[in-house]
């Protein structure tokens, strides 16, 4: 037998084992700093069908809501963010009628429409908005309604690729975000995917949001995961308000 042959296996379990020694036990830290001059909280769907009971998907995700105290936590976000002088971004979603006429979609995609969420009569009208699925959750408005807060145009899937939510960013000189919102591992999660290709830094706050729960998928930690692993930082409510706060005025 060839020398290099006997050593073989001796190699190959050293090689192994090294590499196992070198693979790190848990993931690095992460970190974003927090600017009001170029950080700004972005908000997806914050709307009734979502977050209200009356919302037609509320019982996908009233679980993960519960659990998050996400409705709470946004509405904390969006007072301080205003409290702190940060400049806020909202994201929704509406469907108008022509777009229940698309052909074909993804599962959550097809049943939102199943369910007719987010429905507004046109893009040029408001008539029987207010207090409907589209609209906004009561509570978030006065936040929302201000005349400072950025409401994008709609979203139509998932992601912001669709809307102008990174045009009105870069217009205000953002290169930072904190992201919450609904639902955690589809608009919120495909809004961060996107912002970070895009060349974003982007926290994203884990309690305030939530997402749908079914007997054999969990949504919310699904999207927990993805959080950790691609985000800049991934942070609960109460260290995301610490951060906004301690910004120098």
């Amino acid at each position: 037998m060839y020398p290099e042959k006997q050593m073989a296996p001796r190699f190959y379990n050293d090689f192994h084992q090294n590499v196992a020694a070198a693979r790190p036990a848990s993931l690095p830290a992460q970190g974003m700093k927090v600017d009001r001059n170029n950080t700004a909280l972005v908000i997806t769907d914050p709307q009734n069908d979502f977050l209200s009971p009356k919302g037609v998907a509320w019982d996908l995700v009233k679980d993960s809501v519960a659990k998050n105290h996400t409705i709470e936590n946004i509405e904390s976000l969006l007072k301080t963010a205003k409290e702190n002088k940060f400049k806020v971004f909202v994201s929704p979603h509406w469907y108008y009628p022509y777009d229940q006429k698309w052909m074909f979609g993804g599962v959550l995609e097809h049943l939102m429409h199943d369910l007719k969420m987010y429905q507004r009569k046109s893009p040029l009208s408001l008539e029987g908005f207010k207090g409907s699925g589209a609209d906004f959750l009561e509570r978030y408005k006065p936040y929302i309604e201000d005349g400072q807060t950025v409401i994008t145009s709609p979203h139509k899937i998932f992601g912001p690729e669709a809307n102008d939510l990174v045009l009105q960013l870069r217009k205000q000189a953002i290169s930072r975000v904190i992201l919450a919102g609904m639902s955690g591992n589809l608009c919120v999660e495909s809004h961060m995917r996107e912002l970070i290709e895009q060349g974003f830094e982007v926290a994203v706050v884990h309690d305030a949001t939530a997402s749908a729960k079914t007997n054999d998928l969990d949504g919310d930690q699904a999207a927990k995961t993805n959080f950790r692993m691609i985000a800049s930082a991934s942070w609960s409510t109460n260290e995301t308000i610490d951060k906004m706060r301690s910004v120098h005025r």
